[in-house]
């Protein structure tokens, strides 16, 4: 139904229109009483051999919703609804931020990729805790976490220690953020000093605290052999409790949508299908380099359960979707237990 009626009605429209679109329908809808109940049918899968033990967790399954989608916590219970092991909302921060200018968020069938520079839009973390606080399902959630575009790099730390701080009582684990390519200098914060003192900051906060989070690094698919390599140090000298690899790529070179095409939208991290394989290789070299020290959640071109065995199978310990939901629909999250359920029978 998704492919055949809803995904053409929606790429009628431009991308963020659509977004805007399916989150209001699916917040209306989902809670009528009659679809309410069809959608748990259709959607559930649960089956203990999927439930699974990472960073003092209990997932009841490992394919999550990446960040990006339900940035204000907006559609928690709704996207559980769909199977979701766990949502992570995001990306936060202090204060509300409109992001950049429109157009940001593009298509490209032919590569089944979004490029997208939304530039951390959002209502700030404030407002998102007054709808986790009024959340109903069960579900696990990550707090992904962010800098304002107006804060200096040299207090990027305040930012993070802010959300950290008003989200600790709401979320089940932290997700720093300093990958995404559409802040200006925010890449700068993965150089190892920098993010080494933002991660013990971060973590030195969230310590203190009676009932401590685990703290995640969310990195980008661009890193060098060599900043990977400072990533399993640092992730080792710091203590945190795993990686995310990857966020969106700023290499274009594995498209095959037309050069012109492409240098029209300008700049932008791609997502989708042409990031599966860089994302793999990266938790592959982490997973190796560390000795599987630390758990790792594996992101980028999962459009089948095969994409997310090969995650699995490079080290990943848990996944996450989100451009292979929007061209594959909302089925996918189905298909991907199905397909896990055969696999962890073999």
């Amino acid at each position: 139904m998704y492919k055949s009626i809803l995904k053409p009605i929606f790429f009628l429209r431009k991308p963020e229109e659509a977004h805007h679109l399916t989150v209001g329908l699916t917040k209306f809808t989902f809670n009528l009483p009659v679809v309410n109940s069809v959608v748990n049918s259709i959607f559930e899968l649960d089956d203990p051999r999927l439930e699974s033990q990472v960073f003092g967790l209990k997932f009841k399954n490992p394919v999550g919703l990446a960040a990006g989608f339900d940035k204000d916590a907006k559609v928690i219970d709704e996207m559980a609804m769909l199977g979701f092991g766990f949502i992570e909302v995001g990306t936060l921060t202090p204060k509300p931020q409109e992001g950049n200018p429109l157009p940001r968020l593009f298509r490209l069938p032919q590569d089944d990729a979004l490029i997208n520079r939304m530039g951390f839009n959002n209502g700030g973390v404030l407002e998102a805790v007054e709808r986790l606080k009024k959340r109903k399902s069960s579900v696990l959630i990550g707090g992904n976490i962010g800098k304002n575009k107006v804060t200096p790099n040299e207090n990027a730390v305040d930012d993070y220690l802010f959300c950290l701080e008003a989200l600790h009582d709401y979320v089940d684990y932290f997700v720093v953020n300093v990958s995404s390519p559409n802040t200006p200098n925010l890449r700068d914060l993965q150089e190892k000093e920098p993010l080494k003192q933002l991660l013990q900051a971060v973590k030195s906060a969230n310590d203190k605290k009676s009932n401590p989070k685990p703290i995640l690094l969310k990195i980008a698919p661009d890193l060098t052999d060599g900043q990977l390599d400072d990533i399993v140090e640092i992730v080792r000298e710091t203590g945190i409790a795993g990686v995310i690899a990857t966020n969106t790529t700023i290499d274009r070179s594995k498209l095959s949508t037309p050069q012109p095409e492409v240098e029209a939208i300008g700049a932008g991290g791609v997502s989708g299908r042409v990031l599966a394989k860089r994302s793999t290789e990266v938790i592959r070299y982490l997973h190796q380099k560390s000795n599987g020290a630390f758990p790792i959640v594996g992101v980028g071109g999962i459009f089948s359960a095969e994409d997310a065995i090969e995650k699995l199978e490079a080290g990943a310990s848990l996944v996450q979707v989100y451009s292979g939901m929007i061209y594959e629909g909302p089925a996918l999250i189905k298909k991907i237990k199905k397909g896990l359920l055969a696999y962890f029978s073999r």
